[in-house]
C-alpha cells in the first residue's frame, strides 16, 4: 500500500510538470489552442482522481500503521549523499600578464632629420636589418676631411720615417709626424663610429609593432622611435603574495588559462622570484610559454593555477552543507532509528576548501548519509525523508 502511494505521488507529480509546460506552450502558441484546452481538462480530472487515491491510501495506511503515518506526517522531504573518498587537490589562483623580453622601443641615438623609414607596422624584421636612416651629411663630410687629412698625413710620416732611418732629420720630427697620422686615424674611426648611430639596426628578428616617426621629422637622442616585438621565448608573470612562499617550487606543473581567449595551456614553473616585495608584500613567479602558444600577445591577461595542496583518499563534501553553532561546525546525517529516519548533527573538523567543495579532517566516514537537499530545513531530531526518485521512476517503469 505505501508502494501504490509512492506510485501515485509520482504520477501526479508528473502530470503536474505536464500541465506546467502546456500553460506556458499555450501562452506562447496559438495554433490548436481549443484541442489543448480539451488537453488541459483532462489532465485537470486525472490530477484530481489521483489526489483522491491519495488521500484514501493515507487514510487507510493512518488506520492500519498509526507510527507510519505519524512519522511522514512531520517527516522533512530531504535528499541525501552517501560519503565518499577521493584525492583532494587545493590551488592557488592569481592573475598575471604574458611578457616577453623581445618586446622593445628602439630609440634613436643621434639628434638628426629622419631622411628615411624604411620600414611600416606589420612589418617582419631580421635581426641586423637597418629600419630607420637619418640625415648624417655633416659626418659624412667630416669623414672625407678626416680621409684627406689622413692620407697627407701618412704621406708627410712616411717620408720622416725614409729619413729618419737616414739619419737626417730629428727625432722630434719624426715622432710628431707620426703622433700626427695617429691622431687623425683615431679620430677617423671616431666619426666612422658615429656614422653608424644615424642607421637604427633591428636588434633581433621581429615584427613592427609602432612607428612613431615620419620622414622630415628631427629625432633626439632616448626617444623612441618605433616599437619590435618578437613572439618567441613569451612567459606569464604574476606576483603571488608571500603567504604562499616555499608551498612550490620551480619545474612544478601549472594550468595558464587565458581568459579572452578561452583556452588553457600547461605549463612549469621556469622561475621563482627570491626577493619580497616591500610595497605590497609578493614574490614574482614565472611560468615559460611552450613555443606553439603563437597565438598570445604581450600584455594578454592569463589566471595561474599552481597546486598547493594534495590528499589522498580523503573525505570530501559540497563547503555549502557546513554549518556553524557556538560549538563549532557540524552537518546534517540521516540517521536510522526504530520509528525512521531522523536528522542528526555530526560534529566535524574541516580542512582546506577549494572550487566549493571541502575536506572533513574529522567527524564523517564512508557508509554515512549526508543531508543534501533540506539541510538548512531539518533540526535535530526532526523526522525525514529521503526522496528517491530513482526508487520510484523504477516502480513507475515496472507497472
Amino acid at each position: 500500500m505505501i508502494f501504490q502511494l509512492l506510485y501515485m505521488m509520482n504520477r501526479l507529480f508528473i502530470y503536474l510538470f505536464t500541465l506546467a509546460t502546456l500553460v506556458v506552450t499555450a501562452c506562447n502558441q496559438q495554433e490548436g489552442v481549443e484541442a489543448k484546452k480539451n488537453q488541459l481538462k483532462d489532465y485537470r480530472n486525472e490530477v484530481k482522481e489521483l489526489q483522491s487515491k491519495i488521500a484514501t491510501l493515507e487514510e487507510e495506511i493512518a488506520t492500519e500503521d498509526p507510527d507510519y503515518a505519524v512519522v511522514n506526517k512531520n517527516a522533512t522531504l530531504v535528499t541525501t549523499l552517501p560519503i565518499k573518498t577521493d584525492t583532494f587537490s587545493h590551488y592557488i589562483k592569481v592573475s598575471g600578464n604574458v611578457a616577453s623580453d623581445k618586446n622593445v622601443t628602439v630609440n634613436a641615438e643621434a639628434s638628426a632629420e629622419v631622411s628615411q623609414v624604411k620600414v611600416k607596422k606589420g612589418d617582419q624584421v631580421r635581426k641586423g636589418q637597418v629600419l630607420i636612416v637619418q640625415d648624417a651629411e655633416t659626418t659624412r663630410r667630416n669623414i672625407a676631411e678626416l680621409e684627406t687629412s689622413l692620407e697627407l698625413a701618412s704621406t708627410r710620416f712616411e717620408r720622416q720615417s725614409n729619413l729618419w732611418e737616414q739619419e737626417i732629420g730629428t727625432e722630434m720630427q719624426y715622432l710628431e709626424a707620426k703622433n700626427n697620422m695617429e691622431s687623425i686615424e683615431r679620430r677617423l674611426a671616431s666619426a666612422q663610429s658615429q656614422l653608424n648611430n644615424y642607421m637604427v639596426i633591428a636588434p633581433f628578428s621581429g615584427t613592427i609593432d609602432q612607428v612613431f616617426v615620419k620622414e622630415g621629422e628631427v629625432t633626439m637622442p632616448g626617444v623612441p622611435i618605433l616599437r619590435l616585438v618578437s613572439l618567441e621565448d613569451m612567459y606569464v608573470e604574476a606576483e603571488i603574495s608571500e603567504t604562499y612562499l616555499g608551498e612550490f617550487n620551480q619545474g612544478d606543473p601549472v594550468t595558464v588559462r587565458f581568459p579572452s581567449l578561452n583556452k588553457s595551456i600547461q605549463a612549469t614553473i621556469s622561475s621563482i622570484g627570491q626577493v619580497i616585495n616591500e610595497n605590497n608584500r609578493t614574490f614574482e613567479v614565472q611560468v615559460q610559454m611552450p613555443e606553439e602558444a603563437s597565438v598570445l600577445r604581450p600584455n594578454l591577461l592569463a589566471v595561474l593555477e599552481i597546486k598547493n595542496f594534495e590528499q589522498a583518499d580523503a573525505v570530501i563534501i559540497p563547503t555549502n552543507l557546513i554549518q556553524s553553532d557556538n560549538r563549532g561546525d557540524y552537518v546534517f546525517v540521516a540517521k536510522e532509528t526504530e520509528n525512521g529516519l531522523v536528522a542528526e548533527k555530526k560534529r566535524v573538523e574541516r580542512g582546506m576548501t577549494y572550487d566549493n567543495q571541502t575536506m572533513i579532517v574529522t567527524g564523517l566516514e564512508q557508509g554515512i548519509l549526508l543531508i543534501d537537499e533540506g539541510a538548512r530545513e531539518v533540526a535535530e531530531g526532526a523526522f525525514v525523508k529521503v526522496n528517491d526518485q530513482n526508487e520510484v521512476s523504477t516502480a513507475v517503469s515496472s507497472k
